[in-house]
């Protein structure tokens, strides 16, 4: 394993991706498409020293965005997911961009499961102005963003309730989802694999999802495009039981060609286009 959690105590607790240059979001970019990179040839590809790539480099594995690695740098942890804080400044803008194409595919009057996840958070903001809606939510952020809606009703699941950030889980949370049958379920997921399998870090958090997949009659996967061949260990699913993705930027090809093998419709904020 690399080093990059050596400093994570010092992480600016309001870095945000936003203060990246372009170069270290085009190396995060490129990382997470192939596996790894090495200085060398990333010095080469933007025409810079190899030292300014290793201090881009170190600077990127302190926020645990990459793993360092002798010579490069690979995705990040496959066992151990960015904090929360963190995550929650990273793409935000892209993150409000997803969430309000999604608003704009649900209708008033549904019913809704929404999962855990800073991008499942900014659907839940964007969804303000819809009427009549039911939610049903095992994250504490959704449920207070959402409680302000009078014309929502918002019902919580039971469960233990983790600190880092407000989601519940646990076996009462996978007994509560199995009661219901929704419209819509709006999940998130840490990892798309090369093959469509959706990953996440945590079992516990993973089997809460599971269920809300099985009982929603339809469910939109929100994710930007850094998830889409990101390592994670825990399998959720196989995208053959998503509906849709809504991602910032248009996935390689290969993902492409797959979601139509599979029948998963692919909504892009970036030039607002619809694979269907």
């Amino acid at each position: 394993m690399g080093n990059s959690t050596n400093h994570t105590e010092n992480r600016p607790p309001s870095f945000n991706l936003d203060s990246l240059s372009g170069r270290q979001r085009e190396i995060i970019t490129m990382v997470n498409e192939k596996g790894f990179a090495t200085i060398d040839s990333l010095a080469s590809l933007f025409n810079v020293t190899p030292q300014t790539i290793r201090r881009d480099i170190n600077h990127l594995c302190d926020h645990k965005l990459l793993q360092r690695y002798h010579g490069g740098a690979s995705r990040s942890s496959s066992v151990q997911n960015v904090d929360y804080t963190t995550r929650k400044n990273i793409m935000s803008e892209e993150k409000k961009r997803i969430a309000e194409m999604v608003a704009e595919k649900i209708p008033d009057h549904a019913s809704l499961f929404i999962n855990l996840g800073t991008t499942t958070e900014e659907v839940a903001t964007s969804l303000a102005g819809h009427k009549n809606l039911q939610v049903i939510t095992n994250n504490l952020n959704v449920a207070v963003s959402m409680s302000d809606n009078k014309d929502c009703q918002v019902i919580v699941a039971g469960g233990m309730v983790r600190k880092r950030d407000k989601g519940i889980t646990g076996e009462a949370t996978v007994e509560f989802v199995r009661q219901f049958k929704v419209d819509i379920g709006i999940i998130g997921a840490s990892g798309i694999d090369e093959d469509g399998t959706l990953l996440d870090y945590d079992y516990h958090e993973v089997r809460v999802t599971r269920e809300i997949i099985k009982n929603s009659r339809h469910i939109f996967l929100v994710t930007d495009h850094t998830k889409f061949t990101r390592n994670a260990m825990v399998r959720i699913a196989d995208l053959s039981k998503i509906d849709a993705i809504f991602t910032d930027k248009t996935p390689p090809v290969a993902f492409r060609d797959l979601l139509k093998t599979k029948d998963v419709s692919l909504y892009v904020s970036e030039n607002k286009e619809e694979y269907l």
